[in-house]
């Protein structure tokens, strides 16, 4: 029921959306140039790994050293723009409709930290990862990363239709409101080092 919920709402917002779509593609194609798209790697449903898509956010820019700068340096107030307006995320509906994501679901990290989770914080790979979820709408990047799962694991452990519904209604409210954006002191969620490595 909630596969094919989800993939009718992913098909009917995209063909809404479509317009929207087009518009920002070509303010990032102005903005920042090719790639359109930021393409990663990160693990879903029981770690298993698939290719995640957003609309750019940061430029590509270098230091002297050919490494990229920080993300504050190469987030750029168009890119602060989607972000708050979660308005990147929108590429992340086609992963719903190849069936890597769903929409309501722990959001879905980097690689690196499978190996860092503990064996409770790793249980939130037990559902597919989503668009919104649980964590997103009771503090998003303005909570500790262990706050995050262990948010993430109460979905996983009381996941109902009624419960993504509700998810969904309150993240159209807090994105409206673009509360919990970046955390404090950091232009992005700081990368989790493991709970006992903080």
């Amino acid at each position: 029921m909630k596969r094919t919920f989800e993939f009718l709402l992913s098909l009917i917002v995209i063909v809404f959306l479509l317009p929207l779509y087009v518009i920002i593609f070509l303010f990032v194609l102005f903005s920042y140039g090719s790639p359109i798209l930021f393409k990663q790697t990160r693990p879903g449903l029981n770690g298993k790994l698939f290719t995640i898509y957003k609309f750019r956010t940061m430029t590509l820019k270098k230091d002297t050293n050919g490494k990229l700068l920080s993300d504050a340096e190469r987030l750029t107030s168009f890119g602060r723009f989607l972000r708050s307006t979660s308005l990147d995320e929108l590429p992340e509906l086609w992963n719903v409709l190849n069936g890597d994501m769903s929409l309501v679901g722990p959001r879905p990290l980097r690689v690196e930290y499978l190996d860092r989770y503990s064996s409770e914080q790793v249980r939130r790979h037990e559902v597919k990862p989503g668009i919104t979820g649980w964590a997103q709408v009771n503090g998003r990047n303005a909570i500790t990363w262990e706050e995050k799962f262990e948010l993430d694991v109460w979905y996983v452990d009381n996941q109902s239709f009624w419960l993504d519904l509700k998810i969904l209604f309150i993240t159209i409210w807090k994105v409206l409101e673009g509360e919990g954006i970046s955390n404090s002191g950091f232009a992005t969620m700081p990368e989790f080092m493991g709970t006992n490595n903080e």
